[in-house]
């Protein structure tokens, strides 16, 4: 049920509760961590795991709660995936607004496992929320710009090499790695500058998928592809606090895995590059339409 709040109330009330939620979520993670990194028994550390996704499921919980409680927020579900709690996913995702994430989020908590993003490697220091990204597993990665390869070429591929190795720690373990493939969040500027081809959607970047596909295509057991559509406007997380946010439509397709890029060097491979990209362009030609049937 919807609490009634003026805005100059909602929004601090709304954001101290994310703060409390926060901090009564993350520091029992750190302790249930630490434990994970003391204890040499297998069986143990598997259980401390099954209590990390426990607490971080209740930890997006209590988030949506607040969200749908202290505003209008609506989240529109369509589409013809079946999900599975113990299920083996990569999630493709248009890359909006930052309310994209809650969104996600809130549709698919305790639905499939713990959504976990790439990030970046000075996202570990912000407090607590690295710390818990951290303890979650979530892969860090350190990017170089071309210009830092050129004077230290030993760097090149590091990326790369990190993200096989994030890649090898979920073989084994019910996992959803989230990819927003585009690589940047829309707006009508970066749509002019790409000369993107889509009405609705920036160029997708296939690298990123083609490595993960390469690296554990054969132990995932499918692709969910999501397209988020605000119908109003791209809305900031302000918006949303404020209550500006009316409906979110969520549309959730399974994909089979491409068995052709299972497997491949999309780095050193051009014809295996040509075909990732070609697939990739034909999701996006597909999402594009979803989003324009959705409102966007």
């Amino acid at each position: 049920m919807r609490v009634p709040l003026p805005n100059w109330l909602r929004v601090p009330l709304g954001t101290l509760l994310l703060i409390v939620n926060t901090v009564l979520h993350v520091l029992p993670l750190l302790v249930v961590t630490l434990l994970k990194i003391l204890l040499p028994w297998r069986p143990l550390r598997r259980g401390c795991n099954a209590v990390l996704m426990a607490i971080a499921e209740s930890w997006i919980a209590v988030n949506t709660f607040l969200i749908l409680a202290m505003t209008h927020t609506r989240f529109v579900v369509s589409g013809d995936a079946s999900l599975r709690r113990d299920g083996h996913y990569l999630v493709l995702a248009n890359h909006q607004s930052w309310v994209d994430i809650p969104v996600l989020q809130a549709v698919f908590n305790r639905r499939i496992p713990l959504l976990r993003f790439f990030l970046k490697s000075q996202l570990f220091w912000v407090p607590l929320l690295g710390q818990a990204w951290w303890a979650l597993d979530f892969p860090f990665m350190k990017r170089y710009s071309r210009e830092t390869i050129a004077r230290r070429p030993e760097l090149a591929g590091r990326d790369v090499a990190a993200t096989r190795r994030a890649c090898e720690k979920f073989r084994d373990i019910p996992v959803s790695v989230m990819n927003f493939v585009e690589g940047t969040r829309f707006t009508a500027a970066k749509h002019a500058a790409q000369a993107s081809p889509f009405e609705h959607l920036l160029r997708p970047k296939a690298g990123g998928v083609a490595f993960v596909l390469a690296a554990m295509g054969d132990a995932l057991h499918a692709i969910l592809d999501v397209t988020i559509v605000y119908p109003r406007a791209q809305p900031t997380l302000l918006d949303l606090f404020t209550d500006r946010v009316g409906e979110v439509h969520v549309h959730v397709r399974e994909r089979e895995i491409p068995a052709a890029l299972m497997h491949g060097d999309y780095q050193s491979d051009p014809v295996f590059r040509d075909a990732a990209q070609a697939w990739m362009n034909a999701v996006w030609e597909e999402k594009d339409a979803t989003a324009a049937r959705l409102g966007a």
